[in-house]
C-alpha cells in the first residue's frame, strides 16, 4: 500500500525522469549511456542527432524477425525503432511508445528522411506510459477538449470515464497484437507501485507465442531506500534497478515461460555504494495456449546437466524421452532452446480439436512406440540416410 511519503517520492522521481530526458533530447548526456555495440549497417540511415541522443544499455534488436510487429517501450529518439524497421522489412511494423514529448518530437522529425533511405515507412510513434499501454495520451488530449468544467468533480468523473472508454474500446496497443516487445534501459524508470501492471501490460499485448526481449540495468544487491529516494540516481537508471535474480522473477510472475538471462555485462557499468550495476538482456515467451493438450509429443533433454526443471515444475532428465503437452512442446521448439532438446513429433499426428487434456501436474515418460508408430516392431536394415549403400563414409 502506498503511503503519502512514497507517493510524493514517486512523483518526484517521475518529474526527475521527465526533466532529465527532455534535456537529454536536446544535448547529449554521457552519464545516461552504457556502451553498446550495434550492427553498423543499420546505423547508416539514422541521423547522427538521433545516435547522439540515444540512451540505452543493450541491444534487443537481434530477437526480432522479418515480418514481425514489434513494440519498443520507451522508444526515446527512435534509434532502436529505426534499426528494427530495417530488420522486420516492409511487411513488418514497429510501434514506439514514449511519454516524453521532446523525445517523440526528435524521433518524428526524422521519420520521413529515414523512411526514404530505407525504402519503406513502417514506424509509428505514440505517446503513452509503458505501464498503461491501452491509454493513448495524444488521443485522450484531443478528446478531452469536448469535456467542459474539468475543475469540477463532474468534469473529473467525465475525464476518468473517457480514459476507461479509450482503454476498453480504442486501446493504443490492443490485446494479442504484437510479436515481440523490446525495451532498452527503460523499465527500471517505472515506479515500483506500477511494476506489476507494467509486466501485465507486456504480457497482454503479446500474441500467444510472442517474445519479450528486454535490456535493462540490474544490481547485484538490493538498492537501499535512501538511494531509491535520490531523483538523480533514479533518472540515471541506477536506484530503480531490480536485483538481478528478481528481474527474471518478474517475467515468471507475469505468466511468461522460458525466461532466461541471454546477455550479461561482465564488468559493472557503475558501482555505487558498493553495489555493482550492469546491463542484462532477458528473453521470455508468452505461452502459445492456456490449455495443456495431449498430442503425443515428447522431448529429450540433451544435457550437460543430469536434469533440469522449467517454470511449470516439469523435470527433464538427460537422455529420457519426456512426455510434454502441446504448449510446452511449442515453447521448447523455439530457436532459443535448440541446443537443449531434441523434439519428437508423434508418428501419427493427433488433431488439436480431438486432443485430450494433458496432465501437467506430474512428470511422464513417453513410450517410444508413440513416436515410432504402428510399424515399430518391424526390422529395417540398411535404409537410413547414415548407413545406406550411398553413404559409406558414415559407418
Amino acid at each position: 500500500m502506498e503511503t503519502k511519503e512514497s507517493t510524493e517520492l514517486a512523483i518526484e522521481s517521475e518529474t526527475a525522469v521527465r526533466e532529465r530526458y527532455s534535456a537529454a533530447s536536446k544535448e547529449r548526456e554521457v552519464e545516461l549511456c552504457c556502451p553498446v555495440v550495434y550492427d553498423t549497417k543499420f546505423l547508416e540511415v539514422i541521423p547522427q542527432e538521433i545516435i547522439d541522443r540515444d540512451y540505452g544499455c543493450g541491444d534487443p534488436s537481434p530477437y526480432v524477425r522479418a515480418g514481425d510487429t514489434v513494440l519498443d517501450l520507451g522508444s526515446g529518439g527512435g534509434k532502436l525503432c529505426y534499426i528494427i524497421s530495417q530488420q522486420v522489412g516492409p511487411t513488418g511494423k514497429v510501434i514506439g511508445v514514449d511519454v516524453n514529448t521532446d523525445m517523440l518530437d526528435l524521433a518524428r522529425s526524422h521519420q520521413a528522411g529515414v523512411a526514404a533511405k530505407i525504402g519503406h515507412d513502417n514506424v509509428d510513434f505514440r505517446r503513452g506510459r509503458i505501464q498503461d499501454l491501452a491509454l493513448d495520451l495524444e488521443q485522450m488530449s484531443e478528446e478531452v477538449k469536448t469535456i467542459g468544467g474539468l475543475d469540477s468533480s463532474e468534469g473529473m468523473l467525465q475525464l476518468l470515464q473517457l480514459q476507461e472508454d479509450i482503454r476498453a474500446k480504442r486501446p493504443m496497443i490492443p490485446d494479442n497484437s504484437v510479436d515481440c516487445v523490446v525495451s532498452n534501459c527503460v523499465l527500471n524508470l517505472v515506479k515500483p507501485a506500477d511494476r506489476i501492471q507494467l509486466f501485465a501490460e507486456i504480457f497482454r499485448v503479446l500474441k500467444p507465442g510472442g517474445r519479450a526481449a528486454i535490456s535493462d540495468i540490474v544490481g547485484d544487491e538490493d538498492v537501499p531506500i535512501e538511494m531509491q529516494n535520490d531523483g538523480k540516481l533514479w533518472s540515471g537508471c541506477i536506484s530503480g534497478a531490480w536485483r538481478e535474480d528478481r528481474f527474471v522473477d518478474e517475467f515468471v510472475a507475469a505468466g511468461f515461460e522460458g525466461a532466461r538471462i541471454d546477455k550479461r555485462q561482465v564488468e559493472p557499468w557503475q558501482i555505487v555504494n558498493g553495489i555493482e550495476f550492469r546491463s542484462v538482456t532477458i528473453l521470455a515467451f508468452k505461452p502459445f495456449s492456456d490449455k495443456c493438450l495431449e498430442r503425443n509429443q515428447a522431448v529429450i533433454y540433451r544435457g550437460p546437466f543430469s536434469k533440469v526443471q522449467d517454470d511449470d515444475n516439469h523435470t527433464y532428465v538427460r537422455g529420457q524421452r519426456t512426455a510434454v503437452c502441446e504448449k510446452t512442446f511449442q515453447m521448447l521448439s523455439e530457436q532459443s532452446f535448440a541446443d537443449c532438446f531434441y523434439m519428437l513429433e508423434p508418428y501419427e499426428e493427433v488433431p488439436r480439436e480431438s486432443a485430450a487434456l494433458f496432465d501437467c501436474s506430474r512428470d511422464q515418460l513417453r513410450h517410444p512406440g508413440e513416436t515410432k508408430g504402428k510399424g515399430s516392431r518391424l526390422t529395417q536394415i540398411g535404409e537410413s540416410d547414415c548407413c545406406g549403400t550411398n553413404n559409406d563414409s558414415c559407418c
